[in-house]
């Protein structure tokens, strides 16, 4: 049973330069976030210490500040993860001292007031790892983009090709400002989510860019953009199918899935939302900006020796 039925074709591309410069105004933005602010690394990329501690009641993170300046540890940066009593303490490496040294120093502080207070867990991570991490975790995305770019070039049409990688760079910039922008901890398992917006993105994109292909050598008679209104139109049901069902289970993960996978979810929510949006119109605008057609796309017909000839003689 199809979700909704379609009796006329939605006119995308009517939208097209809108849509471009809206694009651009929030990849502006992502960029002079990035610039500006830039990413809120997490342990994983900077390296340090990470420690998370429970309380009995809700925490006051002005106080364990304090706390942990008067014990030389006025670099660390304390946040609350997941509820009012449970606390998060990031720390730089420090020359020298063992990581449970540190842990002992930071629990020893915060316990020097008589408070009940419970490590959870204690993390940590050299500094040469999280600058090895951030360099793979950037060629990572860079060789995916450039495998895409070639395949979509030799499955299709080079300026299909362009146009997918067009989307997929669309998502990554504003996925990465939207963390610039909220200052939100960006780790490994970020990353992992910005790799699967990738291929998300991607999946939406050669499912268009198939059904505009078939269109292109089934009618003859249309333009350019009327084939790719018809194209995005019959594959408008499938979006908005695929599209809900998995915001409905990144919301599940983003409410009850715990903090441990907070960032995750939202990555990822944000990503299915943007690389949605940009696979209707970022990918098919610039095929149709770079002047794709008819010609481009239906294939030669290759004669075969001594076709021509006369079969009688």
């Amino acid at each position: 049973m199809r979700l909704l039925k379609i009796n006329s074709t939605v006119k995308f591309m009517r939208l097209r330069v809108p849509a471009l410069v809206f694009s651009t105004i929030l990849i502006i933005a992502s960029l002079g976030s990035l610039a500006v602010n830039q990413l809120n690394w997490g342990l994983d990329f900077t390296g340090g210490t990470l420690i998370e501690v429970g309380y009995p009641d809700a925490a006051n993170l002005d106080e364990i500040r304090r706390e942990l300046d008067a014990a030389s540890f006025g670099d660390a940066i304390v946040q609350n993860f997941g509820s009012s009593q449970d606390v998060l303490i990031r720390l730089a490496p420090r020359e020298g001292v063992k990581s449970a040294e540190v842990g002992d120093q930071v629990m020893l502080a915060l316990r020097a007031t008589g408070k009940n207070v419970d490590m959870r867990r204690i993390e940590f991570v050299g500094p040469n790892v999280g600058e090895e991490l951030t360099e793979q975790g950037g060629l990572a995305m860079l060789t995916a983009l450039i495998c895409i770019l070639i395949y979509v070039a030799m499955r299709f049409e080079w300026r299909f090709a362009l146009g997918s990688v067009s989307a997929l760079a669309h998502d990554v910039i504003i996925t990465l400002g939207l963390f610039s922008f909220l200052q939100l901890e960006f780790d490994l398992t970020i990353l992992a989510a910005v790799l699967a917006v990738i291929g998300y993105s991607l999946n939406d994109t050669i499912v268009v860019s198939d059904r505009i292909r078939e269109n292109f050598r089934k009618i003859r008679k249309a333009e350019s953009e009327e084939i790719i209104n018809i194209s995005l139109t019959q594959t408008l049901n499938r979006t908005i199918i695929t599209s809900v069902t998995t915001i409905l289970v990144l919301l599940a993960l983003f409410f009850v899935g715990g903090a441990l996978i907070h960032g995750f979810s939202t990555a990822l929510l944000f990503g299915v939302v943007i690389g949605t949006y940009s696979s209707i119109y970022i990918s098919s605008s610039v095929a149709l900006l770079l002047g794709i057609s008819k010609e481009d796309l239906i294939p030669e017909v290759i004669e075969k020796e001594g076709e021509d000839l006369d079969p009688m003689i």
